[in-house]
């Protein structure tokens, strides 16, 4: 018997992306074969006309959003719309997607960044998660301990098993999205819907940590999104007032060489803004740019070279110590905080700095205020340490 599919534009367009779940459910993994089911789920849907991504009667419900810049969540009765902004074209669409009201929450989710797993997580909704990508970037023991028992390693996220994500009878699959990346090769041809998770492009700490209500409302963590960034949003707001109360500001120089380049924060980007809201000085504060800056080593030392702190990460299984600093580069001498021993390194491979502080920018907020202001009360730093010699 020969199935005739709906026409697919009136839910993808090549301009705007946009994504009718309902459509893109049935061709995922977990329906292939099922021919019963999806016989009658097109009878149920009917005509595109009768399922438009917007009710021309109907006036949405907008969901509120203080911080985030980049997307936008609408209700009805029957259907919830998201629209996320293409952050490297104004002006554009990068994603529209519609989730009819039956079809939440994803019960099935390959996540491939670490960040969004740890959110699931403190969303308490591990379950929810049947399949992850770079697994050896993962500092997140509940994931590990899962892993051949409801959570599947799917390999590269640079390119996937995609077997397993059919295997798994995956929902969705959640990804950072990246400027010309050319598309997702088999993964999108796979009809599986793409969830892309553009937060990173947020020039806020807040903005970005926003986003958790998008993926609360996916896996039916709503009203726990809600409470969670509500919490975020008033330590984070705390924090900064008591940064203000500060008597000694402390300048700042963020990363170090990679190769011959120094990849600095832009005055606009997440770390910009957050050296801004822990009222330190950044020598970049004033640029415009959201991501990062390509520069020498000697433009950095002219800039910032006479800054009293330096922070870097660093993912090795060691303590990093100024010795390893100095045998990495020579000329790390002619740095003052080098100098006077104030430079301090996340070691992402033993603290879950990637895997928290995306969604928990106050946490990183309060190790940046102990960090800069050196008259404030001490409490321990999250994730910093200072290098041994």
């Amino acid at each position: 018997m020969q199935i005739k599919w709906l026409p697919l534009q009136c839910y993808y367009s090549d301009k705007m992306k946009e994504v009718g779940f309902h459509i893109q459910s049935i061709i995922s993994g977990r329906m292939i074969g099922q021919m019963a089911v999806l016989l009658a789920f097109l009878i149920s849907i009917g005509s595109c006309g009768r399922n438009q991504l917007k009710k021309s009667d109907e006036t949405g419900d907008t969901v509120r959003m203080k911080y985030a810049e980049n997307i936008t969540i609408v209700k009805y009765s029957d259907q919830t719309v998201v629209e996320l902004k293409d952050p490297w074209n104004k002006g554009k669409v990068l994603h529209r997607y519609v989730f009819p009201k039956d079809k939440l929450p994803l019960t099935h989710n390959v996540v491939f960044n670490t960040a969004h797993a740890s959110l699931i997580g403190m969303l308490h909704a591990d379950d929810k998660i049947v399949g992850v990508a770079d697994l050896k970037y993962m500092n997140l023991p509940a994931i590990h301990r899962r892993i051949g028992k409801g959570i599947t390693d799917c390999g590269d996220s640079m390119s996937p098993d995609i077997e397993k994500i059919i295997d798994v009878k995956a929902d969705a699959v959640w990804l950072s999205p990246f400027e010309n990346s050319g598309g997702y090769g088999k993964l999108e041809k796979l009809g599986i819907p793409i969830i892309e998770c553009a937060d990173y492009m947020e020039t806020s700490a807040l903005g970005r940590a926003e986003w958790m209500k998008f993926y609360g409302l996916l896996i039916g963590k709503e009203h726990a999104a809600d409470s969670l960034f509500n919490i975020v949003d008033s330590a984070y707001h705390a924090l900064m007032s008591q940064a203000r109360e500060s008597k000694v500001r402390y300048s700042i120089i963020t990363e170090k060489l990679t190769g011959s380049t120094w990849y600095v924060a832009g005055g606009k980007s997440s770390v910009g803004r957050l050296i801004k809201d822990a009222d330190g000085l950044y020598a970049w504060s004033d640029d415009e740019h959201s991501g990062s800056l390509a520069m020498s080593f000697e433009s950095v030392l002219d800039k910032a070279g006479d800054a009293d702190v330096w922070i870097f990460n660093d993912g090795g299984q060691q303590p990093y110590s100024y010795k390893q600093l100095r045998a990495e580069y020579h000329g790390y001498l002619s740095l003052k905080p080098f100098r006077t021993k104030r430079v301090y390194c996340v070691n992402s491979s033993i603290v879950p700095y990637f895997e928290e502080v995306s969604f928990r920018p106050d946490y990183l907020l309060a190790d940046y205020i102990m960090l800069l202001h050196p008259d404030l009360p001490r409490r321990p730093l999250r994730y910093y340490r200072a290098l041994t010699d």
